[in-house]
């Protein structure tokens, strides 16, 4: 899927590197499993098991800039392909009166605060000069039965509404 993805939006690196746009998917995605820890520390666990094998150390920027190269454009097809309710039977909470139990749910992240966010998005305002990260509004479809995701959005936080962490 990863490099049909890759392939799909374009973003195959043109040339043989340190991070292949493939090996850049994959630590993207391990990031997921690990939201605590950097990409380095993602890197190491993603490697780990390869030890006998010449392995890369690349340094946080390297790994920052293979990132920003290789964008979003394939984990948003990824999550195009993957998205929507699970097919299951009749278990529990998936269906009611032979509707799909949906729930909807948001929340505020911050994000970086590069010129770009900040001109998309705004900060939390505050006493002391707000929260100094631009907050970005998740919204998430989820089908209740299955806990499949079926859809996201995400945006700047409504105009005069004080964005909170819990949502």
């Amino acid at each position: 899927m990863v490099d049909a993805a890759l392939a799909a939006t374009g973003t195959i690196q043109a040339r043989t590197r340190l991070l292949p746009a493939r090996v850049v998917a994959y630590l993207l995605l391990a990031g997921r499993l690990f939201t605590e820890l950097g990409y380095q520390q993602v890197w190491r666990k993603l490697t780990a098991g390869l030890s006998p094998m010449p392995v890369a150390h690349p340094s946080v920027g390297a790994l920052s800039q293979a990132r920003r190269r290789l964008s979003a454009k394939p984990l948003r097809w990824l999550f195009d392909l993957l998205r929507g309710p699970a097919a299951v039977g009749a278990a529990a909470g998936v269906r009611w009166r032979g509707l799909g139990v949906c729930a909807i749910n948001g929340t505020t992240l911050s994000v970086a605060d590069t010129p770009q966010n900040l001109g998309a998005f705004t900060t939390q305002p505050g006493h002391h000069g707000g929260s100094g990260y631009p907050l970005l509004r998740l919204v998430a479809l989820v089908a209740c039965g299955t806990r499949s995701l079926i859809d996201a959005a995400f945006g700047p936080p409504p105009p005069g509404r004080r964005p909170c962490a819990t949502g």
